[in-house]
């Protein structure tokens, strides 16, 4: 399965079970939409699939402060979005 894929499934799954919300799931989408754009930065996208198959919505909060949540993920997803936008 290629990134693409991973990331694609990742997010249906935070979607139905993690409560991602519908801003960040747009964005995946987007970049889902325009893997073209994005296929250059494979790497970046294969950790953006498992920040993404990580996603708490209350991660960071609790005793032990793991999992990802809104902030991360958002960063991630900028980083990705700008760098494309550099080439």
């Amino acid at each position: 399965m290629d990134v693409f894929e991973q990331l694609r499934q990742a997010t249906l799954q935070a979607q139905a079970e993690n409560d991602l919300p519908d801003v960040l799931a747009e964005r995946l989408c987007a970049i889902l939409a325009q893997a073209d754009r994005y296929r250059a930065q494979s790497v970046a996208i294969a950790d953006l699939a498992l920040q993404v198959e990580q996603y708490d919505t209350y991660a960071q909060t609790g005793y032990m402060g793991m999992g990802v949540n809104n902030a991360v993920l958002e960063g991630t997803i900028r980083r990705i979005e700008q760098q494309a936008d550099l080439v």
